[in-house]
C-alpha cells in the first residue's frame, strides 16, 4: 500500500479484514476514524488507519473490551498495558469456566440434583479464609473426646489441603468432594470412630505420640526412601549396601524407645516387617466385610483428595516384595552383626 494514498471504505474493509458495517460502526463510535472525506463526502482512510482497524479486529478476536481499545487508540494507555489488562480478564474467565466444569461435573457425578447445585456453587467460590476454617472446623469435631496422645490431632490436621491460585479441574473436583464430606456429621463421626480404634491398642498408641510420629513423616523419611531406592536399584538385601542403609534406618528406629540395637532387636524389626502384607490382606479383607467404613472409607479418603488438591502423588508402595526384601535386609544385618 502506498503511504500517501487514501482508500475507500471498502478497501479499508478488504485490507483489515473486516465488514463494511464494523469498519463504519468504529469511525461512529470514535475509534478509528476516517483519514478524510473525498467530494462526494464519502470516507477515506490511509495506511495507518488501515493499520489500526487490523489492530481492532485482532483485539476484537480476542473479545478485548472496546473500551481499552479506544483508550489504545487515543494514546491513553499502551498496547502492553491493554494486553495485560485483557490477559487478566482472560484468567479470571478461566478460573471462572474451570470452577464451573468442576460443579457440572460434581452435579453429573451425583445426579444433578437441583437442591446441590448452590452448595457446590458455594463449595467451589470459597475464600482461602474459608476454606481453612471449614478444615479446622472438621478437626475440632473429630478431636472432640478422642482418646490419643498429645499433638497426635495437630499432626493430623496439619495434613490439610491447600488449593492452588490456579487449580487443575481435578483439583476442584477433589475440593467439592472433600469439602462436602468434611461438612457431613456421618463422615466426621465415622473418621473418630476409625481413629479411636485404630489408636486403642497400647502398641498403636505408642505409634501415635509425637517422637514415632516425627519420625514416621519427617526424620524416617529419608532413611526409608534409601532402603526403597536400593530395592528399586535392584540391590540384594545382602549387599553391603542393603545391610549400611537398613542399619541406619533400624538404629534411628530403636533410638525413639531408647533401645540398643542388637541381633536379637533386629530379627524383632524383620519379622515385623515381614508380617505387614499378611497384615495388610487381613485388614483389607475385614474392611470389605464391615458394616462401618475402614480406613480408605474414611481418613484414608480425606488424604487422598487432600493429596490431589495439593498435587501430591499418594505414597503407596503396595508391592509386598518391598517388604519381604526390608526383612531380608534387617536379618541379614542381624547375621553380619
Amino acid at each position: 500500500m502506498n503511504d500517501e494514498e487514501l482508500y475507500t471504505i471498502g478497501d479499508a474493509a478488504r485490507r483489515s479484514g473486516l465488514s463494511v458495517s464494523a469498519v463504519r460502526y468504529y469511525a461512529e463510535a470514535g475509534i478509528v476514524r476516517p483519514t478524510a472525506l473525498n467530494e462526494a463526502g464519502h470516507r477515506m482512510y490511509d495506511v495507518d488507519a488501515i493499520a489500526a482497524l487490523e489492530l481492532v479486529r485482532t483485539l476484537r478476536e480476542l473479545d478485548t473490551d472496546l473500551r481499552e481499545i479506544r483508550r489504545l487508540l487515543s494514546g491513553d494507555t499502551t498496547l502492553h498495558g491493554v494486553l495485560v489488562t485483557h490477559l487478566e480478564v482472560v484468567e479470571r474467565q478461566e478460573r471462572t469456566l474451570r470452577s464451573r466444569r468442576a460443579v457440572l461435573r460434581a452435579l453429573i457425578r451425583e445426579g444433578g440434583e437441583a437442591e446441590r447445585v448452590d452448595l457446590m456453587h458455594q463449595l467451589v467460590t470459597m475464600t482461602d479464609e474459608e476454606r481453612e476454617r471449614t478444615i479446622d472446623d472438621f478437626w475440632n469435631d473429630v478431636a472432640e473426646g478422642l482418646d490419643v496422645p498429645d499433638g497426635f490431632v495437630d499432626r493430623l490436621r496439619a495434613m490439610r489441603p491447600v488449593l492452588p491460585e490456579e487449580p487443575t479441574a481435578a483439583q476442584l473436583e477433589a475440593w467439592i468432594t472433600l469439602a462436602d464430606l468434611v461438612s457431613d456429621q456421618e463422615f466426621r463421626d465415622a473418621v473418630r470412630v476409625h481413629l479411636r480404634e485404630t489408636y486403642a491398642a497400647p502398641e498403636a498408641r505408642t505409634i501415635a505420640t509425637e517422637p514415632f510420629q516425627d519420625f514416621i513423616h519427617d526424620s524416617g523419611t529419608p532413611l526409608m526412601e534409601d532402603l526403597l531406592a536400593a530395592h528399586r536399584a535392584g540391590e540384594s538385601p545382602r549387599s553391603a549396601r542393603a545391610e549400611a542403609t537398613v542399619t541406619r534406618f533400624m538404629e534411628a528406629a530403636v533410638a525413639l524407645s531408647g533401645e540398643r540395637l542388637t541381633p536379637e532387636v533386629r530379627d524383632r524389626m524383620a519379622d515385623g516387617f515381614r508380617r505387614i502384607p499378611d497384615l495388610v490382606r487381613r485388614m483389607a479383607e475385614e474392611d470389605a466385610v464391615s458394616e462401618e467404613p475402614g480406613y480408605d472409607g474414611t481418613h484414608g479418603r480425606y488424604l487422598s483428595l487432600v493429596a490431589v488438591i495439593n498435587g501430591v502423588p499418594e505414597d503407596h508402595d503396595d508391592d509386598p516384595a518391598v517388604y519381604v526384601w526390608i526383612a531380608d535386609a534387617m536379618s541379614a544385618a542381624a547375621v553380619g552383626s
